[in-house]
């Protein structure tokens, strides 16, 4: 039996689909989730480098449209600074399980945090 920490956070923006989905598949689980809105609440520093550390160049979604609006210039930015700066920009959804990280919502993913 897999052993699950009480609450965990995902971390997405509200409009984005994969967030939603996850965060209803969870739900419905029966597994305790705080939803953290990139936008509205913003990620503290200390917790983005946390998940560039575990994720690697990975945590940048370089398939969204706030990068390909970034100038060559700006692309060559740190990735904590740049999803400081566009929180869009980070990967999603981040779901924080006590210590362990997960990225995106893959089968990978579900298969490690679903019954």
């Amino acid at each position: 039996m897999k052993e699950m920490s009480a609450t965990m956070h995902l971390y997405g923006i509200t409009s984005c689909d994969t967030c939603r989905t996850a965060l209803k598949d969870l739900k419905e689980a029966g597994r305790e989730v705080t939803f953290v809105d990139m936008r509205k609440d913003g990620i503290p520093q200390g917790k983005l480098e946390r998940f560039h550390d575990a994720f690697g160049p990975e945590i940048i979604n370089r398939r969204s449209t706030t990068w390909r609006q970034l100038s060559d210039a700006e692309r060559e930015g740190q990735p904590v600074d740049l999803i400081l700066a566009h929180p869009t920009l980070m990967k999603r959804p981040v779901i924080e399980d006590g210590e362990a990280l997960y990225l995106g919502w893959s089968a990978k993913t579900r298969a490690a945090l679903l019954p």
